[in-house]
């Protein structure tokens, strides 16, 4: 089967690369997903969930952030040290638009696991009733608000680059033909 064509900027086609990203590269990317949505998922439910179950609700997600803020960071480390890089198979301005929503992507994340953690920190919070966060601002309902409706407009932002992120990926599998969506979807066939 001859390899599928890609198109540079000066119209030239070239064979699209085959290369996937590493193993650790694709499961810390589909573990972050993964996060993201629970996380969000949680986010949005936690008024229906019982008054009974709110408090282990709202420790789960507490619990989950962190670990998305531990993952993120290790994901930094990892892509800066041992992480497959693989060369761009995009024209320039759809490299520098990937690479622009990447950074954005990473920059939210990390700020919206940052907000979390200060509205916790503000108001103080028990988790799963085993420890507690501190407050430095006790009472100070409207600084919680604040950052509460920070951190749930962050995360909406994440959900909606998220979004685009796949939509590029989907376009570049289905009409690009590229193998852009193939480096990060291990089982995707040509």
């Amino acid at each position: 089967m001859p390899p599928t064509l890609s198109y540079t900027a000066d119209a030239m086609a070239v064979p699209a690369p085959r290369a996937r990203y590493d193993g650790a590269t694709i499961a810390l990317h589909w573990l972050t997903a993964f996060l993201i949505a629970a996380l969000w998922g949680i986010g949005q439910t936690r008024f229906y969930v019982p008054a009974a179950l709110r408090h282990d609700y709202l420790s789960l997600h507490m619990t989950l952030g962190l670990a998305l803020g531990v993952l993120m960071i290790g994901r930094l480390i990892w892509r800066a040290t041992a992480g497959r890089h693989l060369p761009p198979v995009e024209d320039r301005l759809m490299h520098f638009a990937a690479t622009a929503m990447h950074a954005a992507l990473y920059l939210l994340i990390l700020g919206t696991v940052a907000l979390g953690l200060t509205k916790v920190w503000a108001g103080g919070s028990e988790v799963f009733h085993l420890f507690a966060f501190p407050a430095f601002a006790p009472g100070n309902r409207a600084l919680g608000h604040l950052l509460g409706g920070w951190h749930a407009l962050a995360a909406n932002a994440i959900m909606i680059l998220a979004g685009l992120h796949a939509a590029a990926g989907i376009f570049h599998h289905l009409l690009l033909r590229d193998g852009v969506l193939r480096r990060m979807v291990p089982f995707l066939k040509d």
